[in-house]
């Protein structure tokens, strides 16, 4: 995820040559064999080169809902005392916890817990760039085995789709569109000038392969922040092209992602479609909006002066869509820590919408379902001044005990939206999922 370096200290570290295809084939072989975390990033916005994959949890911190930021904190930050893992946490972050830091209230049930961290004993972090394969592990002997591993993976296989029924939907097309002429009414009322409406499916999936799936979409439709984990019974699939926060020796980096083009990826791609999108007064208008909040909840812990956009309305072409974004930078202030940021800007406004804690209360009430992880970030955290984290849209999550594969989609609302226009593009955001993985 991004172009973090992971320093570890007390690890024995080995490095190797490894291709993009055998490194993916590694990490496939030890997520299914030996239950292995992935962060893997692909060809895509913004030139991500960097995949992990994380092994043997030797520290894990389950977040409900009394566990404070500084439990959460000294689970990251604290190096101290004999069994402390010196490494990056890895996890997720769930939507239900931004509520919670809002001060939302809600009485859906969550899905999954607030978050899930863990710290690992070996990790194998590739450079798709380089072509390079850094295995890092407490013990020499699991670094040379995993080095030996490296050593004779193959090329990736092509992975079998799995064969699903047709989702349920929590919401129809027509009471869709209901929730986005419902929006407008808010908007026009002065309540919120931006909200991001969803839909959430649901397969059954008693069988599934959920692996595959995810290697399947990998493969066909890479995107900088994709993440495979393993909560309990829940297996996630994250295949998010969004940044949320980035921070590198305490500089800022959010690169909030509004502003849609559907385009038919068979037919030679047009770059007039980009001036299209640009043009789009209404497409213009979620990206400013956003990006206008992202300063604002990053000014909080930046230096004064600090904060500044750049790049605006760049684009990058993901999952049969155009999708626009910008670079909001600044510097971390004296005092304030990565999660410090993190908190106080989570979750991410492009999901949310504007002013956020309005647009989060009548989400709860426009949505009939709890969104989970969904919405939420992944992150992976170094140390008080450096970490990478994602939004997690285009996300899954597969339950083993009810053999069930629930994924979401959604959309921006403004004031000049069309609902059948909004329901349109919500549902080309779940077509990956929808349509099997096809191209």
């Amino acid at each position: 995820m991004g172009d973090t370096t992971l320093p570890m200290r007390s690890m024995h570290s080995v490095s190797r040559s490894l291709d993009s295809g055998r490194f993916l084939a590694l990490a496939a072989h030890l997520a299914r064999e030996r239950g292995a975390d992935l962060l893997l990033s692909g060809p895509g916005y913004p030139g991500e080169k960097r995949s992990i994959v994380a092994l043997d949890p030797l520290a894990e911190l389950h977040i409900d809902a009394d566990t404070t930021r500084e439990q959460i904190k000294t689970f990251c930050f604290d190096t101290s005392g004999p069994n402390i893992v010196p490494g990056p946490t890895l996890g997720y972050l769930s939507y239900e916890l931004g509520m919670r830091l809002r001060g939302v209230a809600t009485t859906k049930p969550a899905p999954l817990p607030q978050g899930h961290l863990k710290q690992y004993a070996a990790l194998l972090i590739h450079d798709a760039e380089g072509e390079t394969c850094t295995i890092t592990a407490r013990d020499a002997g699991q670094a040379r085995a995993l080095a030996q591993l490296a050593d004779t993976a193959p090329h990736a296989p092509a992975q079998a789709r799995p064969s699903l029924p047709e989702p349920v939907s929590s919401l129809t097309q027509e009471r869709y569109e209901q929730g986005v002429r419902r929006t407008l009414e808010h908007i026009l009322d002065g309540q919120t000038y931006q909200l991001n409406l969803s839909i959430r499916f649901d397969q059954p999936a008693p069988d599934l392969d959920s692996l595959a799936l995810f290697l399947d979409l990998y493969s066909r439709h890479p995107a900088p922040f994709y993440a495979w984990f393993t909560s309990g019974q829940q297996r996630i699939l994250s295949t998010s092209p969004e940044r949320f926060l980035k921070v590198t020796d305490g500089q800022v980096m959010s690169q909030p992602v509004k502003g849609t083009l559907a385009y038919d990826a068979n037919l030679a791609y047009d770059p007039a479609l980009e001036e299209i999108l640009r043009s789009s007064p209404k497409e213009q208008a979620e990206l400013s909006m956003i990006v206008d909040l992202i300063r604002n909840d990053i000014s909080h812990h930046c230096e004064y002066g600090s904060v500044r956009v750049e790049g605006h309305q760049s684009i990058f072409r993901v999952d049969n869509l155009l999708q626009m974004y910008s670079n909001v930078r600044g510097e971390l202030r004296p005092g304030s820590d990565c999660l410090d940021l993190l908190f106080d800007a989570f979750p991410g406004g492009s999901v949310t919408g504007c002013p956020k804690h309005r647009a989060m209360e009548l989400i709860d009430r426009l949505e009939p379902h709890s969104r989970g992880v969904y919405c939420g970030s992944f992150v992976c955290i170094e140390n008080k001044q450096t970490m990478d984290s994602s939004i997690c849209i285009r996300t899954a999550v597969h339950d083993l005990d009810q053999g069930r594969l629930t994924f979401y989609a959604g959309s921006g609302i403004v004031v000049d939206s069309d609902p059948a226009s909004e329901y349109l593009e919500t549902m080309a955001k779940a077509a990956k999922f929808l349509r099997g993985g096809k191209r």
